[in-house]
């Protein structure tokens, strides 16, 4: 089935041959592919991007009557697409207007070809993401870091507005999921010998980790890492960088809003997103560093292998990422708000007072650094490559109306 339907409303004042000529002409200019309903809405709402073309004037009191089976089909907002011919636009506007009037979404979608083929695909791509969301089920392995003391989630609002399953699991499982799993080969190679020795220990937990991925059907997870450090004297650091890269979200320190915001950009945009948190802030120049000891292996061009950096122990990611485009971005725990900006990345950094991949990125817009100095969500925030603020707003607003975009 193809994500995008197209259903139509057209008055019976108009004559069906001059009607379909004229659809034909407008269709052809658009750039996408469909499923053509006509007037059948039997299975409106059924697609992931439901579009209603108004096709001609006269056809307000169409809509206003099937708006009733309409609304118990689906949820979405009414996407109506509407051409510069036969009272097209005139008609959409005034549905629009009784839509909201009813408190209900809707958008038009009008303007030159190129303009609706690009907001079509995208409300395509934002609508196939939202449904893969609601079929997630991701896991909390152990409770939150003790410092997290902001990023509490309620585990009922996330499924209610995202659909997403969140799954606890005690750090206890985990543990004895180790002690069943065996030794590993090492195909990582460091010249230093106690992280060569640590990466014994550090392909076990990658491979503990995704048996536990696998028991639960889960799609991600974030861990409470620091625990690791006690009691096995190690970090899920590389383990962490090689499960993201392999399409799972995987995430640090228990972080669950860090997690779902992962979840986002994987779902959306299909890459992996680097958790860290910012080091250093230029509030003139719109500067900041960003770090933290793991990245997915498959955001680097190349990486190297070092120690965790607060504690000195097991194996952290030092990784290099290609500079250019990248978006920063925060969703909160109770998704009352979020944070997007875009940015430049100009330069990897190797400070060793730092957690070991550090990338400085430049905002497009330096007065959005005022925004982590002032209102921050947390202090974990996601990086990912390529310049994506239109669609991921696009996703959030509908559920999370209070953009931080300033």
């Amino acid at each position: 089935m193809n994500p995008i339907a197209i259903y139509t409303l057209t008055s019976a004042l108009h004559d069906p041959q001059a009607v379909a000529v004229l659809t034909e002409e407008f269709l052809s200019t658009l750039s996408i592919t469909y499923d053509w309903k006509g007037d059948d809405y039997s299975d409106f709402g059924e697609h992931d991007l439901n579009l209603i073309y108004v096709r001609t004037g006269g056809t307000e009191g169409i809509f206003q009557r099937l708006l009733p089976q309409l609304v118990t089909k689906s949820d979405k907002p009414f996407y109506l697409l509407a051409s510069d011919k036969s009272n097209s636009l005139a008609a959409s506007m005034e549905i629009l207007s009784y839509l909201q009037q009813h408190g209900l979404q809707g958008k038009i979608l009008h303007g030159n070809a190129e303009y609706v083929s690009e907001r079509i695909s995208l409300l395509s791509k934002v609508e196939t993401a939202r449904k893969r969301l609601q079929h997630c089920r991701l896991g909390i392995i152990g409770e939150p870091s003790d410092w997290l003391i902001s990023s509490h989630v309620d585990a009922d609002i996330v499924h209610q507005k995202l659909g997403v399953k969140l799954v606890s699991i005690p750090m206890k499982e985990l543990f004895e999921t180790l002690e069943q799993t065996p030794e590993q080969t090492v195909e990582e190679k460091s010249d230093i010998p106690a992280i060569q020795a640590a990466l014994s220990m550090a392909t076990r937990i990658y491979a503990a980790l995704k048996s536990m991925i696998q028991k639960h059907d889960l799609q991600g997870f974030t861990l409470r890492c620091f625990d690791l450090l006690d009691t096995i004297h190690n970090t899920g650091c590389w383990a962490l960088a090689k499960l993201n890269a392999e399409g799972y979200v995987a995430g640090c320190e228990g972080d669950v809003p860090t997690m779902l915001t992962m979840m986002t950009v994987r779902t959306l945009l299909g890459t992996s997103g680097f958790q860290c948190n910012p080091a250093s802030i230029n509030p003139e120049t719109g500067e900041i560093l960003f770090a933290h000891c793991t990245i997915p292996f498959d955001m680097v061009q190349h990486y190297e292998l070092d120690t965790h950096y607060e504690s000195g122990i097991g194996v952290g990611i030092r990784g290099h990422v290609q500079e250019g485009p990248v978006t920063i971005l925060k969703l909160s725990g109770d998704l009352s708000r979020y944070f997007i900006a875009e940015g430049e990345l100009v330069q990897n950094q190797a400070n060793p007072n730092l957690c070991r991949t550090q990338l400085l990125v430049r905002l497009k817009d330096p007065k959005q650094a005022e925004y982590f100095l002032t209102h921050p969500i947390g202090n974990h925030h996601v990086v990912t490559i390529g310049h994506h603020a239109s669609a991921l707003n696009t996703l959030w607003k509908r559920n999370t109306p209070k953009n931080l975009m300033l």
